[in-house]
């Protein structure tokens, strides 16, 4: 959102196919490492930022 991309920019951008990124977001898919490390290069930031939900003892974040 602060880049400004919908789901089918930031996928054009990424080489990635729009409904892939929806399903993403929505918590359906199990990302691939190398799928994070490209989307985390056209967001211009660190794949661990991407994964930073995941670094709590908070259960709720968890699918």
């Amino acid at each position: 959102m602060a880049l400004g991309l919908s789901q089918e920019a930031l996928a054009a951008h990424a080489n990635l196919h729009r409904t892939y990124i929806g399903s993403i977001e929505r918590g359906e898919r199990n990302v691939a490492l190398i799928n994070i490390i490209v989307l985390a290069k056209t967001l211009h930031c660190k794949p661990s930022e991407l994964l930073q939900c995941l670094d709590t003892d908070n259960d709720e974040t968890l699918p």
